[in-house]
């Protein structure tokens, strides 16, 4: 996980496109600069970056599921749960399943797990867009390939 670069997904671990789903892992760093403030001498993870954790993991799915020509941008967040706290240097497995796509929209339920447990949980609609620039597109290929993006998931692989 690379917060200050805002890239919560270290790996995909599991890419299913046949049944629309994909389960991704990152593990939160020991020390950053976020802790400092959040909480002094009680470091958490921010619940707002486990929804983008669960927003990003879904955004893959949907990338990969649309051969890399298009990408997602979060739209709307809707029941999302913080189950439980999550702190620095657990190991987090972040799943989602495209439950719907059309008209540009996405809609995804997706869940973070630690230790097997529950720890957070939303349903994501996803708006669907063109890469906005040819620079985009090509550093988006670049973090798939550090996060182990299928080849066979996209049209340039």
């Amino acid at each position: 996980m690379r917060i200050e670069y805002f890239q919560l997904i270290d790996r995909i671990v599991d890419l299913n496109l046949a049944d629309r789903k994909i389960t991704c892992e990152a593990t939160v760093p020991t020390a950053s600069t976020i802790f400092e403030g959040h909480f002094p001498g009680y470091p958490l993870m921010p619940g707002v970056l486990l929804i983008e954790a669960m927003a990003q993991t879904s955004g893959w799915l949907v990338v990969a599921a649309n051969r890399f020509e298009r990408m997602a941008f979060l739209a709307s967040v809707k029941e999302a749960k913080l189950r439980t706290f999550v702190l620095p240097g657990q190991a987090l497995s972040i799943t989602s399943h495209l439950e719907h796509e059309g008209s540009g929209y996405a809609v995804l339920n997706a869940k973070i797990r630690c230790d097997g447990k529950v720890v957070s949980d939303a349903t994501l609609t996803l708006r669907i867009l063109d890469f906005p620039n040819a620079l985009v597109a090509e550093e988006m290929r670049k973090l798939a390939d550090r996060i182990g993006l299928k080849a066979e998931a996209r049209a340039d692989g």
